[in-house]
């Protein structure tokens, strides 16, 4: 993703031009089916592109639809619907039952992927959370950095995902339901009253249906007529809800994001790869592209690692995990490829394919707060590689990941491909986003 867009006939834009002065920019992620995509990802020759549910008692066709994938929902199948009649509807329904160990794994992830861009990371369920990415100006624009959230929980889960962004939660809780699935969608504080303002009453996050019921019987119909009516009204028959309905319909809302989680432990990549992989030098290739990837990731942080884990998942979906403690802690792509092709050698080079390879860095360290301990040449060296490593980056940042391969990246790497995927469905990159308010 890189740096900001920019055409021929325009100068790059400073990333800073794109966040307000003032005020603040939040994003709703929102996992699209989740436990279906769960599974889905998990056995997609069982599952991907079929009408999926998940429900509690599929065995005795009693159970009630937890969630149903977007095929099923096409077919007519909704959630809350009895599996009795979801199977008369769409007879070739496949009724899956609850996994809640795996979807907490899927949960953790995605949101470990999402944390990984700010730590005012605040979950609200186990398939959404709201991120504020107001200092998040290193990592690109917020429409870059929504497009990088959702291209690597896709790669690297296999999830889709709806993101949007906002000036305040509210609103990004909004815009995230407005493209589904696998959408991204801005909505500002100017763009209320045209996207907003025409939908009914119930369609406002917070609403529910005895609120809309109340509001209708006022002859309040719709978002714009609340937006529009007279607060003191609206306290009379709602009490303290009178201003919040108010100020909700004209998008206002303070609340924070309120950051629930531990300081980043861990930055990691995976990559599943189109087809089985046993060659060293194609698993040599992939471990060299997510090594530079998890490098570029860390230096942005500003940290070091001590500690490499790699993660091989096997044709039959059996998943291996292998790590280390290293002697010096590192940002430098070259190490952790070299020790994770140490690993890979040691604890599975034995020709037997592989599906999907990750690398995992841990014990992160602050970089201002290490010690490096380098021996003479490490000592004479490190300014210089230090000092190209940089520029790299910047190189990056202005003109795509893509602007600076190593030799051993180029040729048939599937990671490679991946990483040259467009995200489908945003058709927001033309989208000057000067400002949210």
């Amino acid at each position: 993703m890189g740096g900001v867009k920019s055409s021929d006939n325009n100068p790059p834009m400073n990333v800073s031009e794109y966040y307000p002065a003032a005020g603040r920019v939040i994003l709703h992620v929102d996992m699209n089916a989740f436990y279906c995509s769960v599974h889905e990802a998990e056995e997609p020759e069982l599952y991907r592109g079929k009408a999926t549910a998940v429900a509690g008692s599929s065995e005795l066709r009693k159970g009630v639809i937890v969630t149903c994938s977007y095929t099923a929902r096409s077919r007519g199948i909704s959630t809350g619907m009895v599996v009795q009649q979801a199977m008369k509807k769409c007879p070739d329904l496949i009724v899956i039952r609850p996994d809640f160990h795996l979807y907490r794994q899927y949960s953790r992830a995605f949101m470990q992927i999402a944390y990984s861009y700010t730590p005012l990371l605040e979950a609200t369920s186990i398939d959404e959370c709201y991120l504020d990415i107001t200092g998040s100006k290193q990592f690109g624009t917020p429409i870059e950095i929504a497009e990088q959230i959702q291209q690597r929980i896709m790669e690297e889960l296999g999830l889709p995902c709806s993101i949007g962004i906002a000036p305040n939660k509210l609103l990004a809780k909004m815009a995230s339901d407005l493209k589904k699935p696998n959408g991204i969608s801005i909505l500002r504080m100017r763009d209320v009253p045209r996207i907003l303002w025409h939908r009914p009453c119930n369609e406002m996050f917070g609403i529910g249906k005895k609120t809309a019921e109340k509001l209708k019987k006022l002859g309040i119909d719709t978002i714009g007529q609340l937006a529009k009516s007279d607060e003191k009204m609206l306290i009379d028959l709602f009490g303290v809800n009178g201003t919040w309905l108010k100020n909700s319909a004209n998008g206002i809302h303070h609340s924070p994001v309120v950051a629930e989680r531990e300081a980043n432990k861990s930055i990691g990549h995976t990559t599943t790869l189109p087809a089985d992989v046993s060659e060293m030098g194609d698993i040599h290739r992939v471990f060299l592209n997510i090594s530079d990837q998890v490098a570029r990731r860390l230096r942005k942080h500003e940290m070091l690692s001590q500690g490499i884990q790699i993660t091989i998942r096997t044709p039959d979906m059996k998943t291996i995990t292998r790590s280390r403690m290293m002697d010096i802690p590192t940002e430098d792509a070259a190490v952790i490829y070299r020790e994770a092709c140490k690993l890979f050698a040691k604890h599975w080079g034995n020709g037997k394919p592989v599906r999907m390879l990750g690398i995992t860095l841990q014990t992160l360290i602050p970089r201002e707060e290490s010690a490096v301990q380098m021996d003479l040449f490490e000592y004479e060296q490190k300014p210089k590689k230090e000092s190209l490593i940089r520029i790299m980056d910047q190189l990056r940042d202005k003109f795509g990941e893509n602007a600076v391969v190593t030799a051993g990246m180029l040729g048939d790497d599937p990671s490679v491909l991946l990483r040259n995927h467009k995200v489908r469905g945003t058709s927001l990159q033309k989208d000057n986003l000067q400002s949210f308010d």
